[in-house]
């Protein structure tokens, strides 16, 4: 840091947290597992997707890396920048991996790209050296930590309302946990993260017209920032003590309109207790009960398409404000993002996948139909209820109206499966998703192995991170 300042007490705060808290929530430490089960799980359904794997691997050809991460589903072995960036962005490219809904919204589990790509370097390197290995156990800590620093920023901070793009958390919380993995003293985590804060990111390309692919790798480009920043730190860069509330020229004032960055509540556990899973289908969060009562209601409606007059969706502010679409949708980034095109195939099929977001799916004439046929309208008793720290509910609620007058019943959904409120209903759901989605990758008997591995807390958390990471790679790569 620059002599002579004090570093601003939320980097501060974050900083002294990275470094010496200590996670010892059985819940936080089993709700872990889960996630990075699941991200694991994502990542390598995200192989079958060219748009995806075309920006995967070293950037120059034939590159040698010793000790370099392991990229899951790939045969690449890459410097832990890059590295990041790769695991990062398959995790998230398919919009299946885990969600914190608050002021700001975001995926926390978009973490794991930073923190996997450190900890296996470091294991890696730690075979012929004497330095650090972690175990998965150290893993999930980290990974506890990281959400929480995201989560809790989230809270109160609504960074979209300015146009930047919520992986700047992703980048700030990163930074943070990768230097102390590092082994970064608290004064050298200040200073990285001073550095994330300084690397806001325009949100454009998650908005119509320029919603583009953009945002399925926009957290991996977050995640390679952080560990940048923490390699810089380490080798002695210095950081920007009031980053955040310098006059004039800090974050607050350039770019948060002068409105103060708070941390809600102190870092502790809270967001890995309370995050939201996406469990059986692909979608934006706040649509996510849509889709659910569009499930319900397909029986119903499938064979009477031509008889519908008008299909209305209640909802939340949040999801009026970000994913009410009409008009054209241009690609799979533009209708995973739209919850009239969500509900449209729900409503149409009972069921809802990545493929449907896909060009083949979305040329069906009767999708538009629909769409043209919904009607949006807020309930302040849902944004209410998202908004309360005691429910955070991501309600909708679907009716479909007939020209005969008559109707469907209005399917609400309160809480989707994957919120902690039906945590026990959505296990053995999350354990078959990811059964299904390394299967699109491993063999049946690796397949089997991750799944039992990640069936036994206590042998997950003793596993090495290299050896866990070896097991992602498929056979014959």
């Amino acid at each position: 840091m620059a002599t002579g300042q004090q570093t601003d007490s939320v980097i501060a705060a974050i900083a002294e947290y990275a470094v010496n808290y200590e996670p010892t929530s059985e819940l936080a430490l089993d709700t872990a597992r889960l996630t990075l089960m699941d991200s694991i799980g994502c990542a390598l359904l995200a192989m079958d997707y060219p748009a995806c794997t075309k920006l995967l691997g070293p950037d120059v050809e034939g590159t040698a890396v010793p000790n370099g991460t392991r990229v899951p589903g790939t045969r690449f072995q890459l410097d832990p920048v890059k590295a990041a960036f790769d695991i990062g962005a398959a995790i998230r490219w398919l919009d299946f991996n885990d969600t914190w809904l608050a002021a700001e919204w975001g995926h926390p589990s978009d973490n794991f790209g930073a923190i996997l790509a450190i900890a296996d370097h470091m294991s890696r390197k730690s075979r012929t050296e004497s330095t650090r290995q972690f175990d998965v156990s150290e893993v999930l800590k980290m990974g506890i930590k990281a959400y929480e620093i995201q989560g809790i920023l989230a809270l109160q901070n609504s960074f979209n309302r300015v146009g930047i793009d919520h992986v700047l958390l992703v980048k700030v919380a990163s930074t943070a946990i990768v230097t102390a993995m590092l082994g970064g003293d608290v004064r050298q985590v200040e200073n990285a993260v001073s550095n994330a804060w300084l690397d806001a990111t325009l949100r454009t390309y998650r908005h119509a017209p320029n919603t583009g692919s953009r945002k399925s790798w926009a957290a991996g480009d977050a995640l390679a920032r952080a560990v940048r920043f923490g390699l810089n730190a380490m080798a002695g860069e210095m950081g920007y003590p009031s980053a955040l509330t310098a006059p004039g020229w800090g974050f607050q004032d350039t770019w948060f309109k002068g409105e103060e960055i708070v941390l809600e509540r102190k870092l502790d556990s809270y967001v890995m207790e309370n995050i939201l899973f996406k469990v059986s289908f692909p979608a934006e969060f706040h649509a996510q009960t849509a889709v659910e009562a569009a499930f319900e209601l397909h029986g119903d409606v499938a064979t009477r398409l031509d008889e519908i007059n008008e299909i209305v969706i209640t909802s939340q502010e949040s999801a009026l404000r970000i994913i009410d679409k009409t008009g054209p949708l241009n690609n799979p980034a533009d209708r995973d993002h739209c919850i009239q095109y969500m509900t449209a195939i729900g409503l149409l099929k009972g069921s809802l996948s990545a493929a449907d977001y896909e060009d083949d799916v979305a040329a069906d004439p009767r999708v538009d139909e629909l769409r043209d046929k919904m009607v949006m309208k807020h309930d302040q008793r849902f944004t209410d209820e998202y908004l309360d720290a005691e429910k955070r509910s991501i309600a909708n609620a679907v009716q479909v109206r007939f020209q005969d007058g008559s109707s469907t019943e209005n399917v609400t959904f309160e809480y989707p499966i994957g919120h902690r409120r039906r945590r026990e209903d959505a296990k053995p759901l999350l354990m078959e998703k990811f059964r299904t989605n390394v299967g699109t990758q491993l063999d049946d008997a690796r397949v089997e192995r991750l799944v039992s591995l990640f069936g036994d807390q206590a042998v997950l958390e003793a596993m090495v991170v290299d050896e866990l990471m070896d097991l992602l790679v498929p056979s014959g790569v």
